[in-house]
């Protein structure tokens, strides 16, 4: 057994130093950027924001809508091949560049990947995504992913740590995500005592990334806009979302009505409900890290979406980045013990 002594720090602990700056406007920030990726030399052009690939938050409604903004949505990994064909026949020209195939694992999983990149080679990227990124048999999946679809940009994760980010883009990966148990309805640090403040894993996963020619995915811990810039900040070349875009028409989840209030339902990949739903429950030799949610009924996901890329635009112009790329060479964070005042928060 061993201590690291060295202070983690999360989104809640620290804050930007203003800095002068030459902007005007909001409006002279640009919050595109553009990547060419390592193992696949693809060439990607958006705006850097991902959907979470849960049933809840991925779905092809919430990919359509994203797209129109040029933001990127991991589809959930439950559609059958005949959904997706169906969704690719009526999405607009274009729509490739903005959504991801996830997969777990296991071989009916590889075999569903190859059979969708066959029917639709116009497809370029794949989310290997599993709650424990640490496995050898998750790093030799992405070798056999990688060698199957060599011209593809290969998504992994999650880990935390700068070695083992190194250790999925040497195996083929192209992207890696960053985040154990920060999500709003993740319960793995209550369940298992495993995570890493999210801040400081952004800051030691980018650097390892960076070091090779990768790229990393924030992926949890955002519940403001203000967070989804400190993630920048930090380091992240995407950020990816889950609860911020939970409870809008295009997301998924039943919704219930309770006192004439309407809500959606939200839950974790690795909660009973959606083990319940996709795997016939909880298997006997497991727990379940994650936890089922009402979230109030928020119409359209546009208006949350022009909230948060708002707000980007407004951290840019505190700290003089015109453009979002500068966002992390203008970042200086202050530690803080208080974010807000909440006299009048609810």
């Amino acid at each position: 057994m061993r201590i690291e002594n060295d202070l983690k720090l999360g989104f809640k602990d620290v804050m930007f130093r203003p800095k002068r700056s030459t902007l005007k406007s909001r409006s002279q920030v640009s919050l595109e950027r553009s990547f060419r990726f390592k193992n696949s030399n693809v060439t990607w052009t958006g705006t850097p924001i991902m959907a979470a690939n849960m049933d809840t938050v991925g779905t092809f409604e919430m990919a359509l809508a994203l797209a129109e903004k040029k933001i990127f949505t991991a589809v959930h990994k439950h559609y059958s091949l005949e959904e997706w064909s169906n969704f690719l026949e009526k999405a607009p020209q274009g729509i490739e560049n903005f959504i991801a195939v996830s997969t777990g694992t296991g071989e009916a999983d590889s075999q569903k990947v190859a059979a969708l990149m066959s029917a639709h080679p116009q497809l370029q990227f794949i989310c290997i995504d599993v709650a424990n990124g640490y496995s050898e048999h998750f790093v030799a999946f992405v070798k056999e992913m990688h060698k199957a679809h060599p011209s593809k940009v290969i998504i992994a994760g999650n880990v935390v740590t700068g070695e083992m980010v190194e250790e999925l883009i040497l195996a083929g990966a192209d992207i890696i995500k960053v985040g154990i148990g920060p999500g709003s309805v993740c319960t793995t640090r209550v369940k298992t005592g495993v995570g890493y403040p999210q801040l400081s894993a952004i800051i030691e996963c980018a650097d390892a990334a960076h070091g090779l020619g990768g790229h990393i995915i924030s992926d949890g811990g955002c519940a403001i806009p203000g967070d989804v810039s400190k993630a920048f900040g930090a380091g992240a070349d995407f950020v990816m979302l889950g609860g911020m875009l939970s409870g809008h028409e295009e997301s998924g989840g039943d919704t219930v009505e309770e006192d004439g209030v309407t809500y959606k339902l939200f839950y974790g990949m690795s909660s009973s409900t959606a083990m319940d739903k996709h795997s016939g429950g909880v298997a006997n030799y497991r727990a379940s890290e994650g936890k089922t949610v009402k979230v109030a009924y928020k119409g359209p996901v546009e208006e949350t979406v022009l909230d948060i890329l708002g707000g980007i635009r407004s951290t840019c112009t505190y700290v003089g980045a015109s453009q979002l790329k500068e966002l992390s060479k203008r970042t200086t964070f202050i530690r803080v013990s208080e974010q807000e005042n909440r006299v009048y928060t609810k």
